[in-house]
C-alpha cells in the first residue's frame, strides 16, 4: 500500500514500481506537486475495448497500478471502448481484426463494469464509454482530426511497417485508431494515460492531440504485457493460455499451479504489491509452497479468503493425492456412438442391446466425452496408459480396447481430467 502522507518521491517510487515506461517522470512529479498545492487529483485514464465478455489477469496488471494512483487520491477513469472496438486496436496485431457487432460490444462492456470493481475503487473511478464524444462526430470533423496526424508518422509503426512491407493488408479505418483514442485524451483532459507497452506509440499520439488543442499533454504511462500460463505468448482469451478473473476458484488456482517458476516471480511482481526485496528473499524458499501462496493471493484478489482455502484443498485432494474432484460433469454416450464392433459369434455371447451390460469401444467413448481430441488421439493415450475407467475411483489403466459396462455411471480419468459417464 501507498505510505500514508507520502513525500514526492515516495509517491513516486510507489506508482514506478512495475511499470515498462514514463513519459516524462519530471512531468509527473511537477503535476503531483500541484496535485498537493490545489487539492486537484489528477485525471488518469486507461482504456479498454469490449473485444471479449471477460477480463483476464493479463488486464489487471494495468487495473493494479491504476488502483496505485487511487491509492495516492488520484481520480481514475476506465474509459470502456464502445467505438475504437468497432475498429479494433491494430497494435501488436499482422492481420485485420474482424469486425464486432454493436450489440457484442455492448454486451461485453455490461461484464466489464462489473469486472474492474474487484480491483479499483468505485467512489474513485469515473465508467465513462468513447461513443460520447466519438459518436457524434461529422465527417468534416474526422477530416479535421486526421489533418493533425501524419500517414508517414503512423506508418512509424512496427506492426503497420511490418504489414506494408509483406504486402498484408491495412485497412483505413486501423489508420483512423490511434487518432480516435488520442481524440479521447483531449476530451476528457487526461494528466496521465496509462497501457500496455504495445500501446505506446498510441498513447503519444494523445500527447500530440492534447499539446494542439492548447492542453498540457498527458504523461504516459505503460506497464508490461503479462505472458500467459505458457510462458511464451502475452495473455490472450483467443490463445487459451489466459486465466480469467471471473472463473471459478479451483480453476485459477490450477491455473496458477500449472505455471513454470520462471513466470511464477513475474506474477508476484505484477499482479501482487510485494515490493522487490520480499520476492527476491522468497527466491531462496521451495517454490512449491511460494506458488501455492501466489495461487491463493490471485483467488483471494478476486474471490475471498475462503474461497482460496477451498481451491487449495481440492487442489491438494484432487491434483496432488489423485482423488475425484467434487463436480465431475455427466455424459451421456450412447451406445450407437460408443459401441464396439464385433464378430456375429461374440454377438451370440454378450447380446450387444442386453438390459444390462454394454459392449463399448474405449477409444470412441473417451474421445466422445472431451477427454481426447479425436479417436486417434484416444488410441495413444489409452496405449500409453493414461485412460482409467471404474465405478469408484479408478486406479488401474485400461489398455484393452473394448470393455464392457453397466448402465450406472462410470468414473472416466484421463491424465488429471475427469467426467462420469453412462452409455445408454
Amino acid at each position: 500500500m501507498a505510505p500514508k502522507n507520502a513525500s514526492i518521491d515516495e509517491q513516486l517510487a510507489y506508482l514506478k514500481k512495475g511499470l515498462a515506461d514514463l513519459i516524462r517522470e519530471e512531468e509527473l512529479r511537477e503535476r503531483l506537486i500541484q496535485a498537493g498545492k490545489s487539492g486537484r487529483p489528477l485525471r488518469v485514464k486507461a482504456g479498454f475495448d469490449p473485444t471479449a465478455p471477460d477480463l483476464h489477469l493479463g488486464h489487471t496488471v494495468l487495473l493494479r497500478k491504476m488502483k496505485h494512483f487511487q491509492d495516492l487520491g488520484h481520480r481514475v477513469i476506465f474509459l470502456i471502448g464502445d467505438i475504437t472496438g468497432l475498429i479494433g486496436d491494430p497494435s501488436g496485431r499482422n492481420t485485420t481484426r474482424p469486425p464486432m457487432t454493436r450489440e457484442e460490444i455492448n454486451k461485453n462492456a455490461e461484464t466489464y463494469k462489473t469486472q474492474v470493481f474487484k480491483i479499483l475503487d468505485p467512489a474513485k473511478t469515473e465508467v465513462r464509454f468513447n461513443s460520447e464524444w466519438l459518436e457524434p462526430l461529422h465527417f468534416v470533423d474526422v477530416l479535421r482530426l486526421c489533418s493533425k496526424y501524419t500517414v508517414a508518422r503512423i506508418m512509424e509503426r512496427d506492426d503497420f511497417t511490418n504489414r506494408f512491407k509483406d504486402g498484408i493488408p491495412i485497412s483505413m479505418h486501423e489508420l483512423l485508431y490511434p487518432l480516435a483514442q488520442g481524440y479521447d485524451s483531449v476530451m476528457l483532459e487526461c494528466d496521465v494515460e496509462m497501457g500496455g507497452t504495445d500501446q505506446r506509440t498510441n498513447l503519444l499520439v494523445g500527447r500530440e492531440l492534447q499539446r494542439d488543442s492548447g492542453q498540457l499533454p498527458q504523461i504516459v504511462a505503460t506497464v508490461p504485457l503479462l505472458e500467459g500460463t505458457d510462458g511464451v505468448d502475452k495473455m490472450s482469451k483467443s490463445k487459451g493460455n489466459y486465466i480469467g478473473i471471473a472463473e471459478p476458484p479451483k480453476v485459477i488456482f490450477r491455473k496458477v499451479m500449472g505455471i513454470n517458476d520462471t513466470l511464477m516471480w513475474r506474477y508476484w511482481e505484477l499482479l501482487t504489491d510485494k515490493s522487490m526485496a520480499e520476492i527476491a528473499a522468497m527466491k531462496a524458499e521451495d517454490p512449491m509452497p511460494v506458488k501455492m501462496r501466489l495461487a491463493r493471493q490471485i483467488v483471494t484478489d478476486f474471490h475471498s479468503v475462503a474461497a482460496a482455502d477451498q481451491a487449495q484443498a481440492d487442489f491438494d485432494r484432487e491434483v496432488r493425492e489423485g482423488a475425484a474432484p467434487t463436480d465431475i460433469e455427466t455424459v451421456d454416450a450412447p451406445y450407437a456412438v460408443v459401441g464396439a464392433t464385433m464378430s456375429a459369434n461374440y454377438h451370440e455371447l454378450y447380446p450387444l442391446d442386453g438390459p444390462y451390460r454394454k459392449f463399448v469401444n474405449v477409444d470412441r467413448l473417451v474421445a466422445f466425452i472431451g477427454l481426447a481430441e479425436s479417436v486417434t488421439d484416444a488410441v495413444r493415450k489409452r496405449k500409453a496408459g493414461a485412460v482409467r475407467i471404474g465405478q469408484n475411483e479408478p486406479t488401474e489403466a485400461i489398455r484393452e480396447l473394448h470393455i464392457t459396462l453397466g448402465p450406472e455411471a462410470y468414473f472416466v480419468r484421463v491424465g488429471k481430467r475427469w467426467k462420469r459417464v453412462r452409455v445408454f
